[in-house]
């Protein structure tokens, strides 16, 4: 086992991908100096990120090959960010070549930042159907499917396809 007094800085390398590309990226990153690499599998609850995140301390590296190996959304990447930068330690992305130390860190977390906007709130609600039969009855009053798809904010495929089900179902 690695310790921190045995080595100074510790250049952690973390790898969330499946087996022959993780043994590759792993290779990678012994190689830019990693004296310690953690892989698991995507979709994992990242119990090897969170127990780097644990033990990472002050002038420490997390080294990943691409930011998309860190996390799976911005949102993430930047907490992460955040969690390694609290404990005094810096993320060094190899591909391309930017480091959250110095002078491309403002810039790695306005980018992380803008992008993180983008992405739709987890939290938000998605649109339910529209009820067929508020569809029907809007017809019936003489509604046309754009006014249709307009009042109840479904996409006018949405109104066509229920309305070609409905008319399939009675014919």
């Amino acid at each position: 086992m690695v310790t921190k007094s045995a080595v100074g800085m510790l250049r952690i390398g973390y790898v969330r991908l499946r087996d022959a590309d993780a043994q590759e990226e792993t290779a990678q990153l012994k190689g830019a100096g990693c004296q310690v690499v953690r892989a698991e599998e995507p979709g994992a609850d990242g119990p090897a990120l969170v127990s780097i995140l644990d033990f990472i301390g002050a002038g420490d590296e997390l080294v990943v090959t691409r930011l998309a190996r860190l996390a799976p959304t911005a949102r993430a990447l930047l907490d992460t960010l955040r969690r390694v930068e609290a404990r005094g330690a810096s993320l060094v992305v190899l591909e391309p070549a930017i480091s959250s130390r110095g002078a491309g860190g403002p810039a790695l977390h306005a980018a992380l930042e803008a992008v993180a906007e983008l992405e739709p709130d987890p939290g938000r609600r998605r649109r339910t159907a529209a009820p067929a039969q508020e569809i029907v009855a809007l017809q019936r009053a003489g509604v046309g499917p754009v006014e249709i798809a307009r009042r109840l904010g479904v996409s006018r495929m949405t109104v066509w396809r229920k309305l070609k089900a409905l008319d399939e179902a009675g014919a």
